[in-house]
C-alpha cells in the first residue's frame, strides 16, 4: 500500500466516500502565506480554502512557513502537500463520515533553514493573505531584530516579511495584506498589530513603512472553533487506511462543526473570497456575538456540567450524553437557562441554533473528551464563563436558575479536598482520589475544614475576591445551592440528579420539545 501523493490520485478517483482533488488545482497560484503547520490549520482554514478551490471560488494555494524547530515537515514534501481530512461527528442528529484529500498547500518552507525563500514570497503580487496559528505563546512582544535569519519571534518574522513586501512594491496601498491570526486569545488581530508596530519602532524602521503598515494592511480579529484532535490512534488509523486504500502520514481527524468568525469590512470580505464556500465562515464588523455564544453556551455548559457529570460517575462527555438524565441536564441547562440570559444583545434564535449545534458536538462518538480535563482551573472558568450569565438571568427572570444551581453545587462538592500530597490536593469519587487542579484548591481545603455545607455555601458565594460580587444577594440562590449540595453529600450525586428531574419534569418536557 502506497503513501498519498500526486501520483496516487489517479488510482483513487473511484474510491467510495473519498473526495479526490482535481489535477488542475495544483496549478493555482499561491495567494496565502501561513505561519504554522498544526492540525487546527489543516482542519479548518486550509480545508476551507481547499473547499473553495474545488468550487472554483478562491483559486489560490497556501505556502506554509514552519515557524519553530519542533516537528518535521518532510511528510508534506513526500506527499506533495496533500493530506486527508476525515470529518467525523453528528449533525442534526445524523452521523457524518466524510474523507477529503486536501490540496490547498503548495509547499512548506522552514523559517530556520529557508528564511530567504520565505522573504522571496513577498515579491509575489498575487499573495494577499497571511494566516497564523503559532499557539497563544506566539503572539507576545519580545525584543527582536528583524535582520536576523530568521527573527526569533512570530511577530518579528511577520514584521520582517511585511518590510520585505514594502520594499518589493514601493509601499503601494494595493500591496498590503489581510492578516488573520487564529491563535486562541481575545482580540488576536489587534494584539498582533500592536506588537508588530512596536517592533517596527524598536527596529528603527522608516516612517513611510510605518504609514504603509498601518494604512495598507488589515489585521483582523478572528475566532476559530473546531475540534481537530489530529492523527487518530493506531487502531482507528489502520481501519481508515484499509478503507481508503493508501497510507497518509498527515491524516487528520476533525469534528463536523466548524466556525471561523473574522472581523472585517467589505475589502476584507472581497480578499477572503473563500468564505463564500462554507456557511461556517463569517466576516462581520463585530465578532463579539460569536465569542459570547461560544463562551456562554459551549464553555459555560462544560464548566457547569463537568463536576456534576464526573461525580455522578461519567468520565467522558459522550458517556454523559448516552445517559438520559445527564443528557437532559446538559440540554436544559444550555437552552432553558444559559441561552436565555447571555449578557450580549442578539436575536433570541441565535442561542437556540448555536445550542443545538453544541449538543450535536457533545454527542460525537468519535471524540473522547474527558470531564476531568475540563475541571482544570475550575474556579476561574466558573467566574469567567458563567457569573455574568447568572447575574443577567436574575435581571431578566428574578428567580433561581435551577440547573445552574445544581451545577454550581456540584462544583462546590468537586472542590472538596480530602487529601493533600506535596502541593496537590485530591477529592474523592467512589472511594478513589482525583486531582483538584485549581489555584483555589488550598482555599477550598480550608473552607471545607472550617464550615458546615450551609456555611460553606454562604462563605463562598459572598466572597467578592472569587466573583467580584456578592452572590448571596441573589434571592434564593444560596438556599437552592445549599439544598442541592446537602442532597449530594447525603444521598450521592447521581441519585440527587435523578431526584432533581422528578421535581422538574414539566420544564424538562417543554425544553426537550425544542430538541
Amino acid at each position: 500500500m502506497n503513501y498519498l501523493s500526486k501520483n496516487e490520485l489517479t488510482h483513487l478517483r473511484n474510491t467510495p466516500n473519498l473526495v479526490v482533488t482535481d489535477d488542475g488545482l495544483f496549478e493555482l497560484p499561491e495567494k496565502v502565506l501561513q505561519f504554522g503547520t498544526g492540525v487546527l490549520l489543516r482542519g479548518l482554514p486550509d480545508y476551507l480554502i481547499d473547499k473553495a478551490n474545488r468550487q472554483g471560488i478562491f483559486n489560490g494555494r497556501i505556502v506554509v512557513v514552519k515557524s519553530t524547530d519542533s516537528g518535521d515537515s518532510t511528510a508534506f514534501d513526500e506527499q506533495d502537500g496533500l493530506y486527508t481530512l476525515c470529518v467525523r461527528g453528528v449533525e442534526l442528529g445524523q452521523n457524518i463520515e466524510e474523507n477529503i484529500i486536501c490540496s490547498a498547500i503548495s509547499r512548506v518552507l522552514s523559517a530556520k533553514s529557508q528564511w530567504q525563500g520565505v522573504l522571496d514570497c513577498a515579491k509575489n503580487p498575487e499573495l494577499q493573505i497571511i494566516i497564523s496559528n503559532t499557539t497563544e505563546v506566539g503572539i507576545q512582544l519580545v525584543q527582536d531584530n528583524i535582520s536576523e535569519t530568521p527573527p526569533t519571534s512570530f511577530p518579528g518574522k511577520l514584521l520582517a516579511f511585511l518590510y520585505a513586501r514594502f520594499k518589493a512594491f514601493g509601499g503601494t496601498k494595493e500591496s498590503g495584506f489581510v492578516i488573520v491570526p487564529t491563535e486562541l486569545i481575545s482580540d488576536n488581530g489587534s494584539k498582533l498589530e500592536s506588537i508588530v508596530i512596536e517592533l517596527a519602532h524598536r527596529n528603527g524602521l522608516e516612517s513611510d513603512f510605518l504609514d504603509w503598515l498601518e494604512s495598507a494592511n488589515h489585521f483582523c480579529n478572528s475566532l476559530v472553533d473546531r475540534i481537530v484532535p489530529g492523527k487518530p490512534d493506531n487502531n482507528v488509523y489502520q481501519a481508515i487506511t484499509q478503507e481508503l486504500g493508501y497510507k497518509d502520514k498527515l491524516l487528520t481527524i476533525s469534528e463536523v462543526f466548524s466556525l471561523w468568525a473574522i472581523e472585517g469590512d467589505a475589502h476584507v470580505k472581497q480578499i477572503l473570497s473563500f468564505a463564500q464556500a462554507d456557511e461556517g465562515v463569517f466576516i462581520e464588523p463585530d465578532i463579539n456575538l460569536f465569542r459570547e455564544l461560544k463562551l456562554r453556551l459551549l464553555n459555560g455548559t462544560h464548566t457547569l456540567s463537568c463536576g456534576l457529570a464526573y461525580l455522578a460517575g461519567f468520565d467522558t462527555v459522550i458517556g454523559s450524553m448516552q445517559n438520559e438524565d445527564m443528557a437532559a441536564y446538559i440540554s436544559n441547562l444550555m437552552l432553558a437557562e444559559l441561552g436565555l440570559a447571555i449578557p450580549y444583545p442578539m436575536d433570541e434564535k441565535r442561542p437556540q441554533r448555536f445550542g443545538m449545534q453544541v449538543i450535536d458536538r457533545f454527542r460525537n462518538p468519535h471524540l473522547n473528551h474527558q470531564w476531568l480535563s475540563i475541571t482544570l482551573n475550575y474556579s476561574s472558568k466558573m467566574k469567567m464563563r458563567n457569573i455574568a450569565t447568572l447575574l443577567n438571568y436574575y435581571e431578566i427572570f428574578a428567580c433561581v436558575p435551577e440547573y445552574f444551581s445544581l451545577g454550581f453545587a456540584a462544583y462546590l462538592y468537586f472542590m472538596k479536598p480530602v487529601a493533600k500530597e506535596s502541593f496537590v490536593y485530591f477529592g474523592e469519587r467512589n472511594g478513589k482520589p482525583y486531582p483538584i487542579q485549581d489555584q483555589k484548591a488550598e482555599y477550598f481545603y480550608s473552607k471545607w475544614q472550617q464550615n458546615t455545607p450551609a456555611q460553606l455555601v454562604e462563605t463562598v458565594l459572598q466572597d467578592k475576591n472569587l466573583w467580584d460580587t456578592d452572590l448571596t444577594l441573589l434571592p434564593g440562590f444560596a438556599q437552592s445551592v445549599t439544598e442541592n449540595l446537602e442532597n449530594m453529600l447525603e444521598n450521592g450525586v447521581k441519585p440527587t440528579l435523578e431526584a432533581f428531574f422528578l421535581r422538574n419534569t414539566v420544564q424538562t418536557v417543554e425544553v426537550n420539545e425544542m430538541l
